[in-house]
């Protein structure tokens, strides 16, 4: 009984197999090209064959480092490389390639073969997730973030004062303003103080303004942030910098909505919903006596902590994706991707910087990045200079991350039921529960 293949069906399958193929020999000329290939790229066979495959198989890597070229020349296999490919009639098309050497059974190499897939669909599938993932400006896929998405629009229809809490650089101000724009006070103003930015003095007469002869500068009246955001909205940003005098002030116009602005007699109400943000923890400020119980009770009503980016390292994909689309729109650049090894350095980094810090890096990546991906040496020195063994973390979390979104949406589609989506999923319920408790999922 023969064990061997019969090559007799070889060219069936390469003509049927759903992924385009193609051979090159030894001075990189195409000497096979099946029908998937054909229909990818828009060139027909006869017209691919003897030709050098860059003339075919035109893509953005083609002139600097070709993978079927590496593959030859150090028969190094190289798998799932995501390329721009241009077709037959120049459409441009993001493709998936994996390349390898072929060898004869001495071992020496007689040319390369390189298999690709469209990734059209897929680019849009993950489109489409990531704008679901966009709510209000606000980039993430996190559960705890998702948790307080659907809950701004119900801390949005309230009156009550929020107070927001979390480290620098964690997009404090997107909530603050999300919270703004969903409210019936949406039309109105919405007024942004820094109160660790100004000292005492100038700091009070920022927010409630003053009148004319106040002090030797005062020359007309002017309305303070408070004025300025009647029947809209003001953020108090890093309000736990403030003075206990400023303290006692500021707890006078969360009680009454009024204040007296400096110099003047007579006292100006106000129609405010105001929103506080912090990186301090108030709680344990109110422990030490460095803040009035009274004014974080009165902050507290609507209490929202944002996660550090550390701890929702699933987002950092997709906050990528958003700055490059942000910085291609105001350089006119078109840098479309960013590469395994970048990805895995930003992926494993500290970012103590948070999201502020991460933008910066894609910002300085946009600086020297001349191609349309993003590479490792493109980054700022302190993260180019992480080690490649980063990969397989990167991977775990990206792994964990799709697992999470594919569980979560067949859950979805069996109602919260478990047993329907264990059948769906090919796994038994009891596996399926281990992976939800895992992977922080619920019904």
């Amino acid at each position: 009984m023969k064990t061997d293949s019969d090559p007799r069906f070889f060219p069936i399958i390469f003509r049927s197999i759903p992924h385009g193929i193609f051979t090159i020999d030894e001075h990189g000329r195409i000497t096979s090209f099946n029908h998937a290939a054909e229909q990818i790229t828009g060139f027909p066979a006869a017209e691919a064959i003897g030709k050098r495959c860059y003339d075919v198989f035109r893509t953005d890597i083609c002139q600097q480092d070709c993978s079927l070229k590496r593959s030859v020349r150090t028969k190094e296999k190289i798998e799932d490389r995501e390329v721009t490919i241009l077709t037959k009639e120049d459409k441009r098309l993001v493709i998936s390639i994996s390349t390898a050497a072929m060898t004869d059974d001495g071992g020496n190499v007689l040319g390369g073969v390189e298999m690709f897939r469209d990734l059209s669909q897929v680019i849009e599938l993950r489109k489409k997730l990531e704008k679901s993932y966009v709510f209000e400006g606000i980039v993430s896929k996190n559960l705890q973030m998702q948790k307080i998405k659907e809950r701004l629009p119900l801390f949005a229809a309230s009156p009550s004062t929020v107070l927001i809490e979390g480290a620098s650089g964690t997009g404090k101000d997107l909530v603050a303003r999300a919270i703004h724009n969903l409210s019936p006070r949406k039309d109105g103003p919405f007024v942004t103080v820094n109160c660790s930015a100004l000292p005492d003095n100038l700091l009070e007469s920022e927010l409630f303004g003053y009148v004319q002869g106040a002090f030797t500068d005062a020359k007309k009246d002017k309305p303070g942030r408070f004025q300025l955001a009647h029947t809209g909205s003001i953020l108090l940003d890093e309000i736990g910098e403030i003075s206990p005098a400023m303290q006692v002030k500021l707890l006078r116009v969360l009680q009454q909505r009024e204040f007296e602005p400096l110099g003047a007699t007579q006292t100006v109400k106000v129609d405010v919903r105001v929103i506080a943000a912090t990186n301090k923890d108030l709680e344990e400020a109110v422990k030490k006596g460095n803040f009035r119980d009274d004014l974080y009770y009165r902050l507290n009503v609507i209490r929202i902590q944002i996660p550090a980016l550390s701890e929702r390292r699933e987002d950092i994909p997709l906050l990528v994706n958003h700055f490059m689309g942000h910085f291609n729109r105001l350089q006119g650049k078109n840098v479309t991707k960013i590469s395994e090894p970048a990805l895995a350095a930003l992926m494993t980094a500290r970012l103590p910087g948070n999201i502020r810090e991460l933008e910066n890096a894609i910002e300085y990546a946009f600086v020297i990045c001349q191609d349309d991906s993003i590479e490792l040496h493109h980054l700022p020195p302190q993260y180019s200079e992480i080690k490649r063994q980063s990969h397989d973390v990167s991977k775990i979390v990206l792994f964990d991350s799709a697992e999470r979104d594919v569980i979560r949406a067949v859950l979805k589609r069996n109602q919260g039921n478990r047993t329907k989506a264990a059948r769906e999923l090919g796994i038994s319920r009891q596996t399926l529960w281990r992976k939800m408790n895992r992977l922080g999922l619920t019904a």
